[in-house]
């Protein structure tokens, strides 16, 4: 039997007035709700998210919808108008769309339980980035990075990574990131042919040679200060074993790595921390832009017999990531001493990829076994931490079976954006969640597409999402022009100068 795609909203015909779909007078009831797919079913939605689409995940040979807001009642089977939704979740905002789904299987028609979608009056920024890549190593020179507007269904490509290069002469993007939003401040990655960091202040584009004798590596997992050109780096020596019968298929783990800070004016780095025995990585700033949270495991040698790539492959379940804060001083550049913040390693787990909310109260993580690089671990769930108090605690009505990791906060810090593996294990999707004032959060939903088979069907992962407030308009080959061009060589000092 043929299943029949449907979105949550009509055409924005009244009953009384709609020539299309009617609802059934006689049918039988199910007692239970539907199942569909995505699962919109009791989630919380910003007032100006694109229409929800969804599908019956079941044989059916017909589907019609019943929506109603107070006294307006709008059935349908087919595709949205989004003027008709806006106008939908306008009435509804603060309160409830209330849907009833009915199936018809021959001449039988079922009617199932009616769910609620709550409509928040807060509303979300209208667009997100993430990069595409395939869910594993076959191939990684088909990657993009994208934008969506999150208003509609509008995608855009923002970087494609073959612009530049392809097979010997390939290249790979990764990390992007804009200070406060802003998608006129932006910069990513590209490594191995035409490699440099790319950075961009209101239509100015700079590639920056971020390699310095005095440094580890080039710089990775940026944090750009909410008010000043200055970007906080990790820098590291990456390694990744593949493996064939864990559940957890790659670890990527650190030999190495610090945290520097890059002068974007005066194309300057220092370090901020490079104790050998620390790893450090994946900075953050406040909001306030005085304090810079970071992670670090502590790595003492034990056989020195093995090189010490060798002996972190040996010992890498061992890593368990604590986080930690930094003073800043913005007038002077000065950076206090190293405080702990959340000691995971207490409780034998590794928390990473910490992320403060933008009111400074909340500190949104991913807690694991052990490690960094949660994306690949399937027991990664996300965590948060009310900073006024202290307390930690599970976001438990985000968190699946599988693996949730790569998560942001909307400017207005009532929503989350995280990557999730929840549909299969293997393909990350992006999900978005309510956070109220207390720090708890609803149950999360998909991101909608305009065809609700799409990521079902869709082959890449959402790498990274990042809230902006409006779109990148620099052209991909703009960007791969530069790319082409020469590097702006850093200088290393070991203090940077007062503002």
């Amino acid at each position: 039997m043929k299943k029949l795609q449907f979105l949550l909203i009509t055409c924005g015909l009244l009953l009384t007035a709609c020539g299309g779909p009617k609802v059934p007078t006689e049918y039988k009831e199910t007692g239970k709700l539907p199942t569909i797919y995505p699962d919109y079913i009791d989630v919380t939605v910003p007032v100006n998210i694109a229409p929800l689409t969804f599908e019956f995940d079941g044989a059916s040979d017909e589907m019609v919808a019943r929506y109603a807001v107070g006294d307006e009642v709008i059935v349908c089977n087919g595709q949205p108008d989004i003027d008709d939704w806006r106008k939908l979740t306008e009435k509804a905002k603060g309160g409830d769309i209330t849907v009833e789904v009915f199936t018809r299987n021959d001449s039988q028609w079922n009617r199932f339980k009616p769910f609620n979608i709550h409509v928040s009056p807060d509303s979300i920024d209208p667009y997100i980035s993430y990069r595409l890549i395939a869910p594993s190593y076959e191939s990684y020179e088909a990657l993009t990075i994208n934008q969506r507007c999150l208003e509609n269904y509008d995608e855009r490509v923002i970087y494609d990574n073959m612009l530049c290069g392809f097979e010997k002469d390939g290249q790979c993007i990764n990390c992007h990131h804009f200070q406060q939003y802003n998608p006129q401040h932006m910069q990513f990655h590209a490594r191995q042919h035409n490699g440099g960091t790319i950075v961009t202040i209101d239509g100015k584009i700079k590639k920056v040679n971020m390699r310095n004798d005095s440094i580890l590596s080039a710089g990775v997992y940026p944090a750009w200060h909410p008010t000043q050109n200055l970007i906080v780096y990790a820098t590291d020596l990456t390694h990744q074993n593949f493996h064939t019968a864990d559940s957890n298929k790659v670890e990527v783990f650190d030999e190495e790595s610090d945290i520097i800070a890059y002068d974007i004016d005066n194309d300057e780095v220092t370090n901020l921390e490079n104790d050998d025995t620390e790893f450090e990585v994946f900075p953050a700033w406040s909001p306030d832009g005085k304090t810079l949270f970071y992670c670090s495991a502590h790595f003492e040698r034990q056989d020195t017999t093995r090189t010490k790539g060798a002996e972190v492959v040996k010992r890498y379940k061992e890593l368990k990531y604590n986080i930690f804060r930094k003073s800043f001083d913005p007038d002077t550049r000065e950076f206090g001493p190293r405080e702990l913040v959340f000691d995971a390693s207490a409780i034998d787990q590794s928390a990473t990829f910490p992320r403060i909310s933008p009111d400074g109260r909340f500190l949104l993580f991913t807690m694991g076994k052990f490690g960094y690089f949660h994306i690949w671990h399937r027991d990664a769930d996300l965590w948060m931490m009310d900073l006024q108090t202290g307390e930690v605690h599970s976001l438990t009505e985000c968190n699946s079976n599988e693996t949730e990791s790569y998560h942001s906060w909307s400017s207005n810090g009532r929503w989350i954006i995280f990557s999730s593996r929840r549909n299969d294990g293997v393909f990350t999707r992006p999900f978005i969640a309510h956070i109220d004032k207390d720090g708890k959060a609803t149950k999360p939903f998909e991101l909608p597409s305009e065809d609700p088979d799409y990521h079902r069907q869709f082959m890449r992962c959402y790498n990274i999402p990042e809230f902006m407030r409006g779109p990148v308009t620099i052209k991909p080959q703009t960007f791969a022009d530069v790319l082409k061009g020469d590097a702006v060589s850093v200088k290393y000092t070991s203090k940077f100068k007062g503002k």
